[in-house]
């Protein structure tokens, strides 16, 4: 636990003395002729002890009322309204500034009993939006109030949300017919850990966790301290732990985290307001009421809390429980989890024999959950089960293995050992499960010997199965129809044999609390997918959507996008697939949403967003392919002034974040999905908006290439010939003028960074922010180094730029959140970096931004890293000396 203290508690007198020391280096800068005023104003901006701005044309892109723009989501269990949650914009340091507490990684507002997130992350209000139309209904939101997890009701008639206030959450309602919204709760909510509210039955009542009554008060800090902070390792295991931000320190923090996670399961009535106690006060940790409401699945942290991880891994207890809160059934116990065996690991391993995927049936009574069949000679195992297991593979464990088959469990009230009925029996491992909302049917993702599966089983004739696809190298899946489908960087899907011609995911819809199958009414499913080319460039990749009839699996298409435009289905409005939503966007165009008429293709648009930032849409862009020295080749996106005149060369500006590959194949795969008729995206920190200031901005994901498990061998000399093929082709093009470069980026980026500005002679200046620069730091890996410091240390201390402080080459500016909570990013790297180049005599600055996490969020903090990147960058970039101090590493 960390209480956030204000700023000038935590680094003001240190930060002051980093500034003073940049303005000083600054100070020996000459100025450019004709350029005194702009080279004092960089200077004063770079000093500046308070928030500061940059450029005009820069602050109208970060602060661009992107907010305004409209996307459909949370559709209504009926199918006919949108809940659209309205942003303020911005969030500003009023909010991030408000006491909070840490919590080995749990982020606490003591004052509100709630997660940090539903103070700093709430949204200003709600509105409905009709599907059909388009109409715009808002919600009457309580004064002082912002709202965070709106949940439909079963009947789709009311909407139930917290409300935040500046001390208290309360839970309100509003009449979808009126938009008029009336308090439920009298007692606040505890909101720390389970951060959510579920509509219980018909609707009638509504399951939330609230502050206990009565409530003792708030631990107390002893005035004098009673001993030492203790952490105690006496088992040979090792346990290379991760190094998390935030931990637990002492029994004091231990029993102040208790005490906040502590509250009172309550079935609330909408009507009266009545709140019916559940059980007694408990670390409750998450909720999950049954369709019927007459059962909880209820999980609780279990003590005792740990030194060395974060509360994520603490111990839990499992439990079903009936309406009154007695314990009918122990699900799982999970202990805590403090060695590496046992801490990353899932929940419920396939072999263990746990219940996996266990979840409330849609209709009717009891849950299902799926558990690996016994092995043949495992313990127990029935005729049946051992007949149906496929042979275990060569040195497998016990017979046990990925490769062994599941079965689909029902578990029936009152939840005893002997209520379960196996209602089937897969030839593979099953990954996927969602049933059709009367639950008559049910499907399945099963994988078996490379060939994955997605079939149906009827309820009324359980042996028999009914294929919807089935191809060798597809990966099963079974999700909403616009949750994309590979392509991921390291994604199995993306890698997977099929991918271009994978037939897509099972669609499915929401219903009510749970997702269903979306099934028509002549009993026929629907695949959607994205039909990716190996030619993207020329073909980019277009959504579609097929029927498959169930009994047959006679398949045709409903639905395939234009090859000139990027479509994606947001939600069908009727089981039938006749209307559906669709996003429309294309390189010039806006992303808006629109009805479709799926049989004529006429088109009813919903939504009229606009550009909110057209000087950056204007911005002339490139795709350049960059080959290096060895032959390996990737992709750099280049973004220059709107109206650039081929030939003129600019001052230039790296961004990039490096990803580590065995091979060129492996790095092409990443580009598979990549689809020019989508719009240029910007966000308040896209760096291409450097272009506005006359700068060449190229934005890339470098390759590091070597053998499995070791390819930051070639970290260091990877990155070299990286940046110089870059520059080597953005200079043959005419683009840049390589005597004045910058580079720079954030985390991962921003250390290398630092290692492009101590290996390689080519920026002036770098940005780097959010990173860590000391590899010694993170001793139990990183990124995707799973080596550890003892067995790669040569690899650790080469990538360590700090260790090479003195070689440093251009003016680092460096950006830090004071209260990062990245594993691995301690701020104390940038500190002690700041200190190396100090010690060495290096232009370098620090700026240490109170209540930031990884990745700065305020609107204040946003204009202030800008005003001191443009003024940093003009000062050593723009105003570079005409002599280059660029070479060739050719040499």
């Amino acid at each position: 636990m960390r209480l956030a203290r204000p700023f000038a508690s935590q680094a003001s007198c240190g930060t002051l003395l980093w500034m003073l020391w940049a303005q000083s280096l600054v100070a020996q800068v000459p100025a450019r002729p004709n350029g005194a005023d702009d080279l004092a104003a960089s200077r004063a901006r770079l000093a500046a002890e308070s928030y500061v701005t940059p450029p005009a044309e820069i602050a109208r892109l970060v602060t661009a009322p992107r907010h305004l723009n409209v996307s459909l989501a949370r559709q209504s269990p009926d199918r006919r309204h949108f809940l659209r949650e309205e942003s303020a914009g911005l969030p500003g340091v009023d909010d991030f500034g408000k006491p909070h507490y840490y919590f080995g990684g749990l982020q606490v507002d003591p004052a509100a009993n709630r997660a940090r997130a539903l103070t700093t992350r709430g949204s200003a209000g709600l509105s409905l939006i009709d599907a059909s139309t388009g109409h715009v209904t808002p919600v009457e939101i309580p004064a002082g109030a912002t709202v965070s997890a709106p949940a439909w009701s079963p009947d789709s008639r009311q909407i139930a949300y917290i409300a935040n206030f500046d001390r208290a959450s309360h839970i309100y309602v509003a009449d979808v017919a009126t938009g008029k919204s009336r308090a439920v709760t009298r007692t606040p909510l505890l909101a720390t850990l389970v951060t959510s509210i579920d509509w219980i039955g018909d609707g009638s009542s509504i399951a939330a966790v609230q502050v206990p009554e009565p409530r003792g008060a708030e631990p107390v800090r002893p005035a004098i301290a009673i001993g030492p902070e203790v952490q105690v390792w006496m088992d040979s295991l090792k346990s290379p732990q991760r190094m998390y931000a935030s931990l637990l320190q002492d029994p004091y923090e231990q029993a102040l985290m208790e005490y906040y996670v502590t509250g009172q399961l309550v079935a609330i009535d909408v009507r009266t307001r009545a709140a019916r106690k559940i059980g007694g006060p408990a670390m409750l940790s998450s909720v999950e009421p049954s369709p019927d409401g007459k059962y909880f699945r209820v999980t609780t942290m279990r003590k005792p809390f740990s030194y060395v991880v974060q509360y994520t891994s603490f111990g839990e207890l499992e439990q079903i429980w009936d309406a009154s809160g007695t314990v009918l059934a122990e699900v799982a116990k999970r202990p805590l989890r403090e060695s590496p065996d046992t801490s990353d690991t899932p929940r419920a391993r396939r072999d263990d024999g746990g219940k996996r995927a266990l979840a409330w049936m849609p209709r009717g009574e009891g849950m299902y959950y799926l558990e690996a069949i016994p092995a043949p000679r495992g313990r127990g195992a029935d005729s049946a089960d051992a007949a149906a297991a496929p042979p275990s593979r060569a040195g497998a464990p016990g017979g046990g293995g990925s490769s062994r088959p599941d079965r689909l469990v029902r578990w029936m009230p009152p939840f005893g050992p002997g209520d379960t009925t196996v209602v089937h029996r897969a030839e593979g491992p099953i990954s996927q499960v969602v049933w059709s909302e009367d639950a008559g049917t049910v499907f399945l993702g099963v994988s078996r010997n490379g060939t994955g599966e997605i079939y149906a089983v009827r309820m009324s004739e359980p042996d028999r199965k009914y294929s919807i696809v089935r191809q060798r190298g597809y990966t099963p899946a079974i999700g909403a129809v616009s949750a994309g489908f590979g392509g991921g960087r390291g994604g199995t899907a993306g890698d997977s044999l099929s991918f271009y011609t994978n037939p897509g995911w099972l669609m499915t819809r929401s219903a009510g609390p749970g997702i269903v199958a979306l099934v028509s009414s002549d009993g026929s499913v629907y695949l959607a997918g994205v039909q990716y080319y190996r030619n993207y460039l020329e073909n980019p990749p277009r959504a579609f959507v097929d029927k498959v009839v169930i009994g047959t699996g006679a398949k045709s298409r409903v639905f395939e996008s234009a090859a000139d435009i990027a479509e994606t289905v947001i939600a069908p409005l009727d089981d039938d697939f006749a209307r559906a939503i669709v996003l429309r966007e294309s390189a010039s165009r806006v992303p808006n949403s629109f009805l479709r008429d799926m049989k004529s293709g006429a088109l009813v648009q919903l939504t009229d967003n606009t550009d909110r930032t057209p000087e950056f849409t204007a911005l002339t862009r490139k795709r350049v392919v960059v080959t290096r020295a060895d032959g390996i080749k990737f992709v750099v996106r280049v973004t220059l002034p709107a109206g650039y005149q081929a030939g003129t060369r600019l001052p230039g500006m790296f961004w990039f974040y490096p990803y580590e590959y065995t091979d060129q194949a492996g790095y092409d795969r990443t580009l598979r999905t990549e689809n020019l008729n989508r719009f240029p995206v910007s966000q308040p920190r896209t760096i291409e908006y450097l272009a506005t200031q006359g700068y060449a901005v190229a934005n890339f994901d470098p390759p590091i290439i070597g053998e499995t498990g070791r390819m930051n061998d070639n970290y260091v000399s990877d990155l070299r010939m990286n940046l110089l093929a870059v520059i080597d082709e953005l200079d043959r093009q005419g683009f840049i003028d390589r005597q004045r470069l910058g580079v720079g980026g954030h985390s991962y980026g921003a250390f290398s960074t630092a290692n492009a500005l101590v290996h390689t002679p080519f920026f002036k200046a770098g940005i780097a922010g959010d990173g860590m620069y000391n590899r010694t730091l993170t001793p139990t890996g990183f990124q995707s180094e799973r080596r550890d410091l003892w067995s790669g240390q040569k690899t650790y201390l080469d990538m360590s730029p700090m260790l090479y402080a003195d070689k440093m080459q251009g003016a680092l500016l460096m950006y830090h959140g004071l209260e990062d909570q990245n594993v691995g990013t301690n701020p104390i790297s940038s500190i002690r970096m700041m200190q190396a180049l100090r010690s060495e005599g290096k232009v370098a600055s620090l700026y240490l931004y109170p209540y930031e996490d990884h990745g700065p969020a305020t609107k204040e903090t946003l204009l202030d890293l800008w005003g001191r990147w443009t003024a940093w960058l003009d000062i050593y970039v723009k105003g570079a000396a005409a002599k280059s101090n660029v070479t060739s590493l050719r040499q």
